[in-house]
């Protein structure tokens, strides 16, 4: 047995001696009074307990546990002729009963199944809590007439439940803009998922995406709710939703049209009331025209279109998002930087292809390099630095292959995120597996 911890509440220390051999961690309470001054002592993750104790009885004690401890299960011990007890403690919330004498493995069965269901509870609670997101408007910079202009159609489309698709370069602020619209919307106080659809596998996308039923595929030891199922009542939202294969966009229309799916391996349908929210850096008219991505999927996803500026295209805000990841990174760091005016200078020069990600990185490394108050152009990445005359046109003979500057856009990629293949993958506006495979074709890896 694998039970981390147990309480045993029954007088049958011989039985304690049996469970404690199987390797379970067993604590030991004679009556229902000892079992809840131990449980006020220390929560373990099963209780076991029996029917017939002296003093309080069993039925009384998992009231009170039920009450007061709903993330323990408890397993009800009996004997043969109180099935109907044992059925009753069932209906008052008992996870389940084995009957006395048990064997140890079916015990065993029933304490595991205990635990899946426990892990399965944990890693929904965690998603519910941690993808909540507060209204992030103040975090949203900027007062371009472009931003501006952003910020009054999520306003406008945030109260309604219409499908959202935000489009824009690498690092311009997608999930953000998701995470505002979802903030802002009836749904605010219900979960709001992500999933990253370039970084997952088309099986393991589908079982993140859809769940699983034991026994669905070869690893698949347990029962998984999908992140539809987790996003009940609130928000999804399908980051580089452009990566996703033709099979999978299938099931995601399926999910649009009716709000209905299959878990992997199930056979019976699931219906969900969740908003999608998708984003991309690709041009999915294009992928439509090529055959790559669904054209009845795109307009279902485009019911609205957020198109986010990038950063060279509303320069004015550079100043005021430095201002404000400098106050962060200053909290952050328990110093007091400040950018000097040349290093101003140098950030409004630069053509940000990575967009406020690049931003927020340059001035968080300059901010940590940096060993005085002012911020100066050297504390900033050399890529920024640079000498900005224009080449010299070269002849034919000069000119480099597609592959010589794909690599060396891939090295400098790397060197921008001191070597972070999730950042540079993002910043080069490719999924992780295409930025391995092409580590791999140009012998990059390390």
């Amino acid at each position: 047995m694998k039970t981390t911890s147990l309480l045993l509440v029954d007088d049958d220390r011989a039985f304690r001696c049996e469970l404690e051999r199987a390797g379970c961690a067993v604590t030991l309470a004679g009556s229902g009074e000892e079992a809840l001054a131990k449980l006020a002592a220390n929560e373990p993750e099963i209780v076991l307990l029996d029917l017939r104790l002296p003093g309080m009885s069993g039925l009384d004690v998992l009231k009170i546990i039920r009450e007061r401890y709903p993330a323990i299960d408890v397993i009800v011990l009996t004997g043969h002729g109180s099935i109907d007890t044992a059925i009753e403690s069932i209906r008052m919330g008992a996870f389940d009963y084995v009957t006395k004498p048990c064997p140890l493995d079916e015990l065993d069965v029933r304490i595991q199944r205990a635990l899946e269901r426990q892990a399965l509870r944990k890693r929904a609670t965690l998603l519910e809590r941690g993808l909540t997101p507060p209204d992030l408007g103040t975090s949203f910079i900027g007062e371009s007439e472009s931003f501006r202009k952003v910020l009054e159609l999520i306003d406008r489309v945030a109260p309604t439940d219409s499908a959202v698709l935000i489009t824009g370069e690498t690092g311009s602020g997608k999930e953000m803009a998701a995470k505002l619209i979802h903030a802002r919307s009836a749904r605010r106080q219900r979960p709001f998922v992500v999933v990253e659809c370039a970084a997952l596998q088309e099986s393991l996308l589908q079982s993140e995406l859809f769940g699983h039923e034991r026994g669905a595929f070869t690893g698949a030891d347990r029962t998984k709710p999908g992140l539809f199922e987790v996003a009940h009542g609130g928000t999804i939202f399908l980051d580089e939703i452009g990566e996703v294969s033709l099979a999978t966009q299938v099931k995601l229309l399926r999910v649009l049209d009716t709000s209905t799916f299959r878990r992997v391996g199930a056979t019976s349908e699931i219906r969900v009331n969740v908003r999608v929210l998708a984003a991309t850096n690709r041009n999915l008219e294009s992928s439509v025209q090529q055959g790559l991505f669904r054209e009845d999927l795109y307009y279902r996803l485009s019911t609205i279109r957020l198109r986010l500026t990038p950063l060279r295209e509303r320069r004015d805000d550079i100043d005021r998002l430095a201002d404000y990841f400098i106050a962060r990174i200053n909290e952050r760091l328990g110093c007091a930087r400040q950018l000097g005016p040349a290093a101003r200078r140098v950030l409004k020069q630069h053509e940000w292809p990575g967009n406020v990600r690049e931003l927020l990185h340059a001035i968080e490394a300059a901010a940590i390099v940096c060993d005085g108050p002012e911020i100066l152009p050297e504390h900033l990445p050399a890529v920024m630095r640079g000498p900005r005359a224009a080449p010299p046109i070269p002849d034919v003979t000069s000119v480099a292959t597609l592959e010589a500057m794909e690599r060396a856009h891939i090295e400098l990629a790397l060197r921008l995120t001191a070597g972070h293949r999730g950042q540079a993958a993002r910043l080069l506006g490719i999924s992780e597996r295409n930025l391995y495979r092409k580590l791999h074709d140009y012998e990059l890896e390390s």
